[in-house]
């Protein structure tokens, strides 16, 4: 049939395009397909018969065949899968929405999910259709007829959508009432005034004991009342329960709501925050107290731990990683490990996956090392790897560095910094600064290999060398004028312009250390001054007045210049710090009084900078989350609350068993 139908449609199209000749009719014809300008285009549009197609599926839909409607109907459902817009066949599709044949009103409800938004008019005049149909014997009617009644997002049959979702909501099949629960947040968004209405549907949703309500009920708990935590105090130990069996992404929300919900109601596990009790309280009689008292763990706390470690083996990464930033804010520290091998295995997933992951065990590995250093060799780099996942598998190694592995991690980044990706080479330099400011064994290993770097034909490796050496000398600059000078040395052949303005801030900061190179560097830049970038020329500007006062004789005249220079410059920056400048160190009757501390202003002793991680206040937010992610306050993002001093009264989780009554 569908052969006949494309070959029959195609003939009718080249009729078409006999009949009225030429690029008109392929105009027409192609109208429907990818609109072009193109005459090639449009001619194209010929074999794609979508123009005839849609006139067809018209009349197959009001024949009076059962069999056509629903060929038809799997037809327009094939285009919407493809992506296609069949909105024009809305009119001819809810003709049928009050079809004896359960297979074609489950393909019409399809259709109208889709549409009934965009279509609002013509999907209201079919509403009692969609009423009726929710008494329909066929649960799976019963549950499409209330998802197109939620779709249809017009505030004046708000009335009606509540109503339903009373009613679904105590509908005797499960699927019908998770239907429900996703219509709820429907109308909570298209009418929020709704509330307190909804809240009570929530709440008697959250009482059902089905699997597949569960996670759609948590759901909609999150969307429209996040807050109210009094809902889930009885049903915390069935939700607890029914954990493993409901379906993946349920799982996830719930996971996610309980985290939350835990940290208000238990105490901390963490024993850092029993002792720092301990050592606050200033009576000896509140510490008698304290220490009599050890942290006895509550057994519903202890109940969410047991009953979500099993899911640590979910297919569903998703769920892994939820259960894993459960461990990581509710868990003791000694049992947060077992969370460590599920990472691992995640690794082995796709880029989007990894990504995900190694963000959250960047930040994991900087408060607790231990965890992943039995798998180090899990965080090595293959040269398939995206640049990005590159970047946070040498974060990690960084973080895991430590006396005892320094030299395996240095021996890997010697290969990394060969690497044809520039990006990263210039982050495993930046890495190998932070070990040897982080592990003081390794400090001059580190600097030897950055200076034989210094010599290498790409100009990225030398510029991040640069920045990096700078760095570290400012952490001990008595041991290294010699770096200084073979930095001079090189200072001609390097051409980044950060680098350059690095070398020139260390001449002038230790110029006292190298008193005979400093001015030759400030007379060679006197001479490519103009042509020098603004950052360099800041730092020219900041040699020349650092050189006149500790060595006016040799550099009086050259500063003179080269402040010349910068007064005419075109940057006003560069204008405006020339000028400062030369109030500052150029003695005269108007600021005399300023002069004074001249020395101390420019010479004055710096803090070394401290290379940190950039993960180093990721855990601020909860982990797992976009705004961990993404490292900023995302919309709609719900912040842990800390651990309550005392525990809340835990009686209000106990349920009333109700024991039928005997004879």
């Amino acid at each position: 049939k569908s052969a006949e139908y494309v070959y029959l449609s195609s003939m009718s199209t080249s009729a078409l395009y006999n009949d009225q000749g030429g690029a008109e009719a392929a105009v027409e014809a192609g109208q429907e397909s990818t609109p072009t300008s193109s005459s090639t285009g449009a001619a194209f549009g010929l074999f794609s018969a979508d123009f005839k197609k849609n006139e067809d599926l018209k009349e197959m839909l009001e024949s009076n065949k059962e069999s056509l409607k629903l060929e038809a109907m799997k037809r327009v459902v094939g285009l919407i899968a493809k992506g296609k817009n069949a909105s024009e066949l809305f009119p001819a599709v809810v003709k049928n929405v009050a079809s004896k044949n359960i297979e074609l009103k489950k393909l019409v409800y399809v259709y109208l999910v889709r549409y009934a938004e965009e279509q609002q008019d013509l999907a209201l005049l079919s509403i009692s259709t969609f009423q009726r149909a929710l008494k329909d014997p066929n649960q799976f009617i019963r549950a499409s007829a209330l998802r197109v009644l939620s779709s249809i997002r017009v505030p004046i049959i708000v009335p009606i959508m509540m109503l339903a979702i009373k009613e679904a909501a105590a509908d005797l099949s499960p699927y019908v009432r998770k239907t429900s629960a996703h219509a709820i947040q429907k109308l909570f968004s298209l009418d929020p005034d709704q509330k307190e209405q909804l809240i009570e549907v929530i709440e008697k949703l959250l009482k059902d004991k089905s699997t597949l309500v569960a996670g759609s009920v948590v759901m909609a708990f999150e969307e429209v009342c996040p807050d109210r935590i009094d809902l889930i105090h009885k049903n915390y130990r069935k939700l607890c329960n029914l954990l493993v069996d409901v379906e993946e992404w349920g799982q996830v929300v719930i996971i996610s709501m309980l985290t939350r919900y835990a940290r208000t109601q238990f105490t901390s596990p963490w024993k850092e925050n029993n002792e720092k009790t301990f050592y606050d309280s200033d009576s000896e009689e509140k510490k008698g107290q304290i220490e009599a008292k050890p942290y006895i763990m509550d057994p519903d706390h202890r109940l969410l731990l047991r009953n979500t470690k099993p899911l640590l083996q979910s297919r569903n990464t998703a769920v892994v990683m939820s259960v894993a930033q459960l461990y990581w804010h509710l868990a003791p520290k000694h049992e947060v490990s077992i969370v460590t091998k599920s990472l691992v295995r995640l690794l082995r997933s796709h880029r989007e996956v990894q990504y995900i992951v190694l963000q959250n065990i960047a930040t994991m590995s900087i408060q607790r090392k231990g965890m992943f250093e039995p798998f180090m060799k899990s965080f090595y780099v293959r040269s398939t790897d995206a640049t990005h996942i590159k970047t946070l598998k040498l974060e990690i190694l960084t973080n895991l560095a430590n006396e005892a592995n320094i030299s395996t991690i240095l021996r890997e980044f010697q290969t990394y910094v060969k690497s044809q990706d520039k990006a990263f080479a210039a982050a495993t330099i930046q890495a190998i600064g932070r070990c040897a400011t982080n592990i003081s064994e390794v400090t001059d290993t580190c600097l030897n290999g950055l200076v034989l770097l210094l010599s290498n034909r790409d100009e990225t490796v030398v510029a991040e060398s640069v920045v990096v050496i700078k760095k570290l000398l400012q952490t001990q600059p008595t041991q290294h004028s010699e770096i200084i000078k073979h930095m001079a040395k090189l200072f001609d052949n390097i051409t980044v312009p950060m680098a350059r303005a690095s070398i020139l801030w260390l001449m002038g900061e230790y110029c006292e250390r190298v008193p005979k190179i400093a001015p030759d560097v400030l007379r060679k830049m006197a001479k490519t001054f103009t042509i020098e970038e603004d950052i360099v020329k800041l730092q020219t500007v900041n040699l020349a007045a650092k050189l006149y006062l500790t060595n006016s004789k040799q550099t009086k005249l050259l500063t003179q210049y080269i402040l010349n220079l910068g007064k005419y410059d075109q940057n006003y920056d560069i204008r405006d710090r020339t000028r400062f400048i030369r109030q500052l160190i150029v003695p005269s009757e108007k600021n005399g009084a300023l002069n004074k501390y001249a020395r101390r202003i420019l010479l004055a002793p710096k803090p070394a900078p401290v290379l940190e991680s950039a993960f180093k206040d990721r855990d601020r937010y909860q982990l797992g989350t976009l705004s961990h992610s993404l490292n900023i306050k995302a919309t709609g993002y719900q912040e842990l609350s800390d651990w309550p001093a005392v525990a809340p009264d835990q009686s209000v989780r106990n349920v009333e068993v109700i024991e039928p009554v005997r004879n």
